[in-house]
């Protein structure tokens, strides 16, 4: 039987992706090449390092964050970025947000099985959470 699903792996852009970066700079200041470091330690959809400094520049136009060129180290200078209150402020409300999805998707899929299988649940509909 051949595999008629496309090889298609889940990328994290557009809010997902700032809302991310907000996260991880809540609390300290980072490059941008730490940043996407992070993000792929996190376990997070890839995300190429353009797409990354691309929406850190977004963030910044839109006042979420804000970047200094850090020379305190040997080579050359890197753009520090760090969160700002308006990012705090978006970052809090993603969050009640993406609480509020986390729920939804959990009770939607529940018995899924990646794959098109089912899971058998001897309890029944009824049984307590």
């Amino acid at each position: 039987m051949a595999n008629d699903t496309p090889d298609v792996k889940p990328r994290l852009h557009g809010e997902l992706l700032s809302t991310s970066l907000l996260a991880f700079l809540k609390g300290w200041n980072a490059y941008g090449y730490q940043l996407a470091q992070k993000l792929a330690a996190a376990g997070l959809p890839e995300s190429d390092s353009g797409t990354v400094y691309r929406t850190l520049r977004q963030l910044e136009k839109t006042g979420m964050v804000s970047s200094f060129w850090d020379t305190s180290e040997n080579g050359p200078a890197r753009r520090m970025y760090s969160l700002t209150k308006a990012g705090e402020l978006f970052l809090s409300g993603w969050i009640d947000v993406l609480q509020n999805y986390q729920k939804i998707l959990s009770s939607t899929l529940e018995g899924f099985v990646p794959g098109g299988g089912t899971t058998i649940d001897d309890s029944g509909p009824e049984r307590d959470r």
